[in-house]
This record gives C-alpha cells, sequence and structure tokens, in this order.
C-alpha cells in the first residue's frame, strides 16, 4: 500500500464484487482472527476454501452492502440488515489498522439514520469487539455458546444507538 492510501467506500457490485468480498472475509477470519481463536474454530467459521459465488452474491445483494475500496482494490466490506443488524464487517488482513472498520461503520450509520434506525446490533468476534468498542458499541451480552459449523465459536452481541447523544 503506498504513503497516499486512501480509501473510498461505495456500494456493493453485483456480481462483481463477490469474489472480493468473499476473499477478504477468508482472509480476515483465517490471518487476522486467528490470533483470537483456535485452528478448529477458525476452520470452521472460514468454511471452505471455495464457496457458491452466486449464494454469496445474493446475500450482499439482498442487505446494504458496503465496500471499501483502495486502488481499484477491494480491503473491506459490511452488511446491514433492514432491523438494524450489522451482518459482517470485515476488513483485508493487509488494510487492518488504516481505519477501513471505522469508515465503513461511519457510512453503515449515516444509512441507518437515513431509515429512521434507532439503533445498530451485531455479533462481535473476539477480534472485532475492541474495534467496535472503539467505535462506540457497547456489549449486551456475552455468547460463549455460539455455534458455526458444529463447532463452538464465542462472539459478543454488541449494540449501539443512532441518536447524537449515543456517541
Amino acid at each position: 500500500m503506498s504513503p497516499s492510501w486512501s480509501v473510498e467506500v461505495r456500494g456493493y457490485r453485483s456480481p462483481d464484487d463477490a469474489s472480493a468480498t468473499f476473499q477478504t472475509f477468508r482472509a480476515a477470519v483465517t490471518r487476522t482472527a486467528s490470533a483470537d481463536y483456535a485452528p478448529e474454530q477458525i476452520a470452521a467459521w472460514a468454511g471452505p476454501e471455495t464457496t457458491h459465488l452466486l449464494a454469496w452474491d445474493a446475500r450482499r445483494a439482498a442487505a446494504t452492502t458496503l465496500v471499501a475500496e483502495t486502488d481499484g482494490r477491494v480491503v473491506g466490506f459490511t452488511d446491514l440488515l433492514e432491523d438494524g443488524l450489522v451482518d459482517m464487517l470485515f476488513v483485508h488482513p493487509d488494510a487492518g489498522g488504516r481505519g477501513v472498520a471505522r469508515l465503513l461503520v461511519e457510512r453503515i450509520r449515516q444509512e441507518a439514520r437515513r431509515r429512521g434506525l434507532e439503533r445498530l446490533h451485531t455479533h462481535a468476534s473476539r477480534t472485532a469487539r475492541p474495534v467496535l468498542e472503539h467505535l462506540g458499541f457497547r456489549v449486551v451480552a456475552e455468547r460463549p455458546d455460539n455455534r458455526v459449523r458444529g463447532q463452538v465459536v464465542p462472539n459478543t452481541e454488541m449494540a449501539c444507538g443512532l441518536s447524537p447523544d449515543d456517541r
């Protein structure tokens, strides 16, 4: 990444962004989150190395999906569902620590406010939790028994209000 690194946040382009967002998800889980979870947990969460990209694309297209891009390369993405669930928030490890998650969450907040939502909520991994706490999310409940593909992969239910007083 160049010293003049800048990020553009834009809407998801179906089906063109399917492969790049899937690869970003896999890299974030297998590389970044591997510091916080055991190998068997990572394997279950990441799933197979390949996926049916039509199904992946349909899931992104059904949500409000925002993509972070730099120099024409996808470096992060997030999904917002109708009820305010931030269903996905992943940043490629090569772009970690550069404010990509913050930009994506800021844009999701703007979209949620535009829709008249009062709060956002998510199920944050151990890796994402400190980032989301820094961005104003608060712990609602620990989910130590969360299961993914039969494997326990603990996470945390978090939420944040969208009024100016909630910052």
